[in-house]
């Protein structure tokens, strides 16, 4: 399969050529789906399927095309480039389009990342049926509470992804992932439901949690939230749980963005090489991490992969750039070119990592007299020009040093420079959630929204 894609990105770009392209890049993946939905111990839903399709990248007279098929017939193939060139054509010319230096391109032997596990391949249908429903099982059996399901489910995809240039890159990789997810809901006293789920995901199959430890701590979680109450309208210290650091993480990571650079869109444009947040705060993208999910051996445009400190001490070092936004900025790419079918490339993160500190998670509670832990945000209020951030939220409020009761219907909020800078503690419990990592953090103040 890895074979037949590239051959089919390499004549992509061949007939391009013949017809008249300045530069071209083909993009070609393939995938193959299978998972597994039970509810309430019953199957609902059975997934066995396949996919397939290609882009091209033309260039001519600096004017850029993208176009896209799931057609993998010769004759769709020449259709697709014929109809990118005349696209072409009417597209405005762009001083700065076009495809990476040579000398960017990762055309030396590429890392095994070890992003492959063979052993997906002969996962069958029924063994992730037993494994939702242990999963949900699980969760029933974590406490009598726990009354409802959202479903329970598992999945696995393998995948094959090929990209071939004229520049004379011509490679593939193939992957896999496998993951578990539960959601489950409890009755509180006054009627409310409350929910929570959990999941895992990984590239191997032996790095999945059990499905029943999947299962129980979706239960535990609902469970937790039962009785939660409204709070009032303060200014607090806040401990975010390790799990919901991501959230703060992607944005971070959406704003070190080339794009959003050379776009005036982003809170942390002018300040490379400032303290930007505490000294206690440390990113880095890495796709070079061997299983993780964020991992490649090469970008969306062929460019060697490679490791960016994004903020160390809490200085923000640099912005992740594709060749395209690199040239609009004057820099070179750093290799963080993501790739869709459906447009060109453009920056984004790989594996972001946010590094242990030295205490504790228990510790970062104990420390706090009065204050909120954060397990949960919802929406999507956040200004990335200017870094305000308001999104609602879930916890539990924080008195004398321990976690006393849930709270519900409650907004956080405060700028995202600010709210870097006031982290004043990072815990050492490091959890990897999909292509993330991180730890529990607190930060001395945050203003909290309720009645």
């Amino acid at each position: 399969m890895r074979e037949d894609l590239l051959s089919i990105a390499s004549d992509i770009v061949e007939q391009a050529r013949k017809l008249g392209a300045d530069e071209v890049d083909a993009y070609v993946a393939s995938s193959a789906e299978t998972s597994a939905r039970v509810r309430m111990a019953k199957v609902e839903r059975i997934i066995d399927a396949t996919s397939h399709a290609a882009s091209v990248r033309v260039i001519k007279d600096k004017r850029t095309a993208v176009c896209s098929t799931v057609d993998l017939t010769p004759k769709a193939l020449s259709a697709l480039v014929q109809q990118a060139l005349e696209l072409a054509t009417i597209a405005e010319p762009d001083e700065h389009a076009g495809l990476p230096d040579r000398d960017e391109l990762a055309l030396d032997v590429q890392p095994n990342l070890k992003l492959y596990d063979e052993r997906i391949e002969s996962l069958s249908i029924e063994e992730m049926k037993d494994a939702a429903l242990r999963c949900e099982q699980a969760a029933f059996d974590y406490d009598s509470k726990v009354t409802n399901s959202d479903g329970a489910e598992m999945g696995v995809t393998r995948g094959v992804v090929a990209l071939a240039n004229s520049l004379g890159f011509a490679a593939s990789y193939p992957s896999t992932n496998a993951m578990i997810v539960v959601e489950a809901i409890c009755d509180d006293e006054d009627g409310k439901k409350r929910n929570d789920s959990w999941y895992t995901v990984e590239r191997a199959l032996h790095n999945l949690e059990d499905a029943e430890d999947v299962g129980r701590k979706a239960a535990a979680r609902a469970v937790a939230k039962l009785g939660a109450r409204k709070m009032e309208t303060t200014t607090l210290p806040v401990v975010w749980e390790a799990p919901i650091v991501r959230a703060l993480l992607a944005l971070i990571g959406q704003a070190a963005s080339g794009e959003l650079l050379y776009r005036r869109s982003t809170f942390l444009a002018g300040l490379e090489g400032q303290q930007v947040g505490s000294s206690l705060f440390s990113l880095v993208d890495d796709p070079l991490l061997g299983g993780r999910l964020g991992s490649r051996p090469f970008d969306g445009e062929g460019v060697r992969s490679r490791t960016v400190s994004l903020f160390e001490g809490g200085t923000f070092n640099e912005f992740l750039f594709d060749s395209y936004t690199a040239r609009r900025m004057g820099r070179k790419t750093t290799g963080a070119a993501e790739r869709t079918l459906s447009a060109p490339p453009s920056p984004g993160t790989s594996n972001l990592m946010l590094p242990p500190g030295e205490q504790p998670a228990e510790a970062l509670i104990e420390g706090v007299e009065d204050g909120l832990l954060l397990t949960d945000l919802m929406g999507f209020g956040v200004n990335m020009t200017t870094g305000d951030f308001s999104r609602g939220a879930q916890g539990f409020r924080i008195e004398h040093g321990k976690v006393t009761y849930p709270v519900t219907e409650i907004n956080v909020s405060g700028n995202l420079k600010d709210m870097l800078a006031s982290i004043d503690a990072v815990g050492d419990d490091v959890q990897w959630l999909g292509s993330m990592a991180a730890p529990s953090i607190r930060m001395s103040q945050l203003t909290i929204s309720g009645v």
